[in-house]
Parts: structure tokens; sequence; C-alpha cells
């Protein structure tokens, strides 16, 4: 059995800038890895894709991302051979940080090692682009600003240290519904150029003071819960809170290690799924 480590994503940024041709929208964000992660399990067998998870939310068919990966390698590359493909879950199912994208990641590296296909990063993250939005990303991981519909990746200086504090509420969000509801006359556009700075200066008031998300205010609108776990992350002691990606997830960084007992208590009191973890934001040696 091979495993391979599949890490959460944050959105520090996330610009909507248009619509496409293609009904894609354009966008332009800037996303950093944190020490949460899925552990995938890769394992040879005479033929087709099995998943395996204890997640009862987690397709075992090709409505999953990481099945959809392996089905993708081996129709490219004529491979006769099978995979079970074993998902130890604990980046939440359906939260804005990516877990079904960091998975199809891991299991394109983790296969491009089991089947000998000698891939570079770059052609694996142009094959996860097939896969999904955040693919290409989560195949170099660290930090990066992504564009297009986020498979054009440039990588970017790893963010201060500090603490990231993630509260997802029981709800489930609809991408397709947050990104239905999207007004461009009224977003808030993050600056994205000023974030970009913050991390090349290695200044973490700075990196606090812009982050951005123009979808938070239409998940804000149509998931009021979202709100509320917002307000309550603010005032228990975060330095800066965002929603990640169209959410539901909340995240809020934190300096102070001696905050983090406060706020992850506080948020636990309401809502089921918190978790305090480290900001990791460079690239994984191995990848």
């Amino acid at each position: 059995m091979l495993y391979v480590k599949a890490p959460a994503k944050i959105n520090l940024t996330l610009d909507v800038l248009h619509k496409r041709p293609d009904n894609y929208h354009e966008i332009e964000m800037i996303m950093t890895t944190v020490d949460l992660a899925d552990r995938i399990g890769l394992k040879a067998t005479e033929s087709g894709i099995h998943i395996e998870s204890a997640d009862r939310f987690v397709p075992n068919d090709s409505r999953n991302l990481a099945y959809q990966a392996a089905q993708l390698l081996k129709e490219k590359f004529h491979i006769k051979s099978g995979v079970i493909i074993s998902l130890d879950k604990q980046i939440p199912v359906a939260a804005g940080l990516a877990g079904g994208s960091s998975d199809a990641a891991a299991t394109l590296k983790g296969l491009n090692q089991l089947w000998q296909l000698n891939l570079s990063l770059d052609e694996l993250a142009e094959l996860g682009a097939q896969i999904g939005s955040d693919v290409s990303f989560c195949v170099y991981g660290g930090t990066a600003l992504a564009k297009g519909r986020g498979e054009i990746i440039q990588e970017l200086p790893t963010p201060p240290n500090c603490w990231v504090i993630l509260a997802k509420p029981t709800i489930g969000v609809s991408t397709a519904d947050v990104y239905g509801a999207f007004d461009f006359a009224k977003a808030e556009h993050p600056n994205t150029q000023e974030m970009i700075r913050a991390l090349e200066t290695g200044d973490y008031q700075a990196m606090c003071d812009n982050l951005g998300n123009a979808l938070e205010s239409v998940t804000l609108n149509l998931y009021p819960e979202v709100a509320q776990i917002k307000e309550q992350m603010k005032k228990f002691g975060a330095d800066a809170v965002l929603m990640s990606g169209s959410g539901p997830t909340v995240f809020g960084l934190v300096h102070q290690e001696a905050r983090i007992p406060r706020i992850y208590n506080g948020l636990r009191g309401f809502c089921a799924e918190v978790y305090a973890v480290r900001l990791i934001g460079e690239r994984d040696p191995l990848a």
C-alpha cells in the first residue's frame, strides 16, 4: 500500500472577475495549505477502480474526484491494472477546503509513482485541471496565485507563521447557487496585489488586513449560520476572519497560541466541526 497526504487549503483571497464564454467564471485567488489532511492509500489490483471510505458522505463511484483521477490516468496511458483507493477523511466534506480536489491530486501523484508513469508535476497539474478547478493547485500545494478557472498557477512565498482555526457548520452550501446569486455590480473585490505584497514581505498584519472573498457576502446572505460563526470567531479573539471558497467553512488567523483554547472552545459550543491547525504554506518537497 502506497500512502499520500492530501492537505486542505484555505483562500486568503478569492476574486470573481467576469463570466467566461464557456460559462465558467474567471477567478483570481490566493490559496495556501493548512495542516489538516486526508490520507490516501493506493493498492494495485488486477482491474477496476475501487473507492473505500468509512465516511458515508463520500461517494464510491465516478462522482468521486479521486476515482476520476485514476480513471483519467488509466484511459490516457492505457493502464490495464486497477487500484483500490482508500480515503481516510479528516477534511470535512463539501466545506470549501478542497478536500475532494486534494484527494484527486494525491491520487494523481500516488498513481504516477505506483504505475511508474514518470510524469512531471506540471504534467500532473495539467491533467488535474481536467478534473476540477482546485486540483492543479493541490498537485503543487504550498501557496499560490490561481487564475483562469483555477488552473493557471503562480507560486508565492510562504505566509508568516500562524495558527488557523477552522469552523464548519452542519449545513451544506451549493457552489452553483452561490455563483448563481453573485452580482458583479455589488461585489466587494479583494486587493490581490496587496496580499501578494504582504506575503513577499512576510507582514502578518498586512496579510490579516487584506483577507478578502468576493463570494462571502453572497453565502452569508444565503446561509445566516455562516455569518454567525464569523461573528463569534471575531468576538472570541481571532486576528482576522474569512470564509474559505464558497463556504461554509470559516477560518480565523491567530498569531498568539495562548488565544487558541478560548476561540476553539467558544466555537465548539455551537459548531460540531472545529479544528486548530498550523499554516503549512510551502510546497511538499516530495511533490
